[in-house]
């Protein structure tokens, strides 16, 4: 993006924040916000929010090591975590409460909202997952835990194509805006 677009604004706030409001509407009671790069302005920025804030020193390394530092810093009690990109203003909280309810109706442990046969964001794991996370390549990702364990991944078939889209680039910026 050639700027930190967490703090690029977003219907009448950043970024960043626009998540967190999605993710509080949706009802989610435990938000923390795991930064790496423009850490100290996004801290700043969120400050004033209810959400636990972690640095990754290590988030040159790639998503997956904020997805650790985040799974780290859960208390015992935690059942499952959704894993929301910083970059994923526009999903709905509609469609964060259809990935929960998917898990407290059927168990599943790796839920991912579906989007005309496509996987997307946000995802929801099950803390069972944590010690094979901790084990996962970084050039894998996330989607080994879902080729490892297929009989515990349920797709949740959802109308907001939200869920595939992010904003990696100016014209991502521009076109969302819209």
């Amino acid at each position: 993006m050639g700027t930190a677009k967490m703090l690029l604004p977003y219907r009448g706030m950043t970024i960043i924040e626009k998540v967190i409001e999605n993710v509080m509407k949706a009802g989610i009671e435990r938000i923390t916000v795991v930064t790496g790069s423009g850490h100290e302005e996004i801290t700043k920025v969120i400050r004033h929010l209810p959400v636990e804030q972690i640095y990754n020193d290590k988030w040159q390394t790639g998503m997956l090591s904020s997805v650790k530092y985040g799974f780290r810093s859960l208390p015992e009690t935690c059942r499952a975590a959704i894993l929301f990109l910083g970059d994923q203003p526009m999903i709905d909280p509609k469609t964060i409460e259809e990935i929960t309810y998917a898990f407290r109706k059927t168990g599943k442990g790796i839920i991912m909202p579906v989007y005309k046969k496509k996987r997307g964001h946000p995802l929801l794991l099950d803390t069972k997952y944590y010690p094979e996370l901790e084990k996962l390549d970084p050039d894998e990702g996330l989607r080994a835990l879902a080729q490892k364990f297929p009989v515990d991944v349920l797709e949740v078939e959802t109308d907001d194509p939200a869920v595939l889209r992010d904003i990696d680039t100016p014209e991502d910026y521009r076109n969302e805006l819209k």
